[in-house]
């Protein structure tokens, strides 16, 4: 109970403890899927556990093992996790469009938690029903502590919708050193505003907003990312400047 309680605190407001980097694999319909988490014993005991990100606000357990040594499997027709040489794996029998998303490998040594893999995977399937990802970066000078808000409008065409399900939208981050993108944040299904044009074939225009108060290490490119129907489509970016410099303590 205390691992499912530390988790659940950290991503309660639907963000991570910390930037994390990630991989990307693509995989079709029905395609059988491993996904690998190195596994080293000498580094002391411990619980491996494999996640996924479902919403802002909700994660799911796939599975669990030790560092050392165990020969437990956790099987489910569509999911395994169980120990290989060196490595926690992470199967995913016959996937489905509803299985895109992010996966977490994650270690929990007492009271400490360390994320050691992520991977987006993606799904193909059906072309999205999604027609633009939109950013419009913020109007006014950003100073440290200031507010700062991004928004993301996703314009789909409602009326040829090829896949069932809400959009999920992921906010990234790529450093002012061109370093590789970081989750940052996960919408959950509420806190968006959606509009349907009374128009015949006009698109339906989402917006999902970003806020945070921001210092001179938060400069870089955001990115708004959009899952739905197996594809990962990305808005153009947003280039967050920062004026000034603020003291670290």
């Amino acid at each position: 109970m205390l691992t499912v309680f530390y988790l659940l605190l950290i991503l309660t407001v639907g963000r991570c403890s910390d930037d994390l980097n990630f991989d990307m694999k693509t995989v079709g319909v029905g395609d059988d899927v491993n996904l690998t988490c190195t596994r080293q014993k000498s580094s002391g005991q411990g619980t491996l556990f494999w996640i996924r990100l479902v919403s802002g606000n909700f994660l799911k357990f796939l599975g669990g093992t030790y560092s050392f040594d165990y020969n437990g499997v956790n099987k489910t027709p569509h999911m395994t996790t169980k120990q290989e040489p060196g490595t926690f794996l992470l199967q995913i029998h016959e996937t489905k469009l509803s299985d895109t998303g992010l996966y977490y490998c994650i270690k929990i040594n007492q009271l400490e938690m360390t994320f050691l893999k992520g991977t987006f995977l993606r799904i193909k399937g059906p072309e999205p029903d999604i027609t633009a990802v939109i950013q419009v970066p913020p109007s006014d000078p950003v100073r440290p502590g200031d507010s700062v808000t991004l928004q993301c409008s996703v314009l789909s065409d409602s009326e040829n919708k090829s896949s069932p399900g809400e959009h999920s939208v992921y906010w990234f981050r790529a450093g002012s050193d061109e370093s590789q993108p970081s989750l940052i944040y996960a919408h959950g299904n509420s806190g968006d505003k959606c509009e349907r044009s009374p128009h015949t074939h006009s698109p339906q225009k989402c917006v999902y907003s970003f806020s945070k108060n921001v210092s001179s290490s938060d400069a870089g490119t955001y990115y708004c990312a959009v899952a739905t129907c197996g594809e990962i489509l990305f808005g153009n970016g947003t280039k967050l400047e920062i004026e000034g410099n603020c003291r670290t303590f």
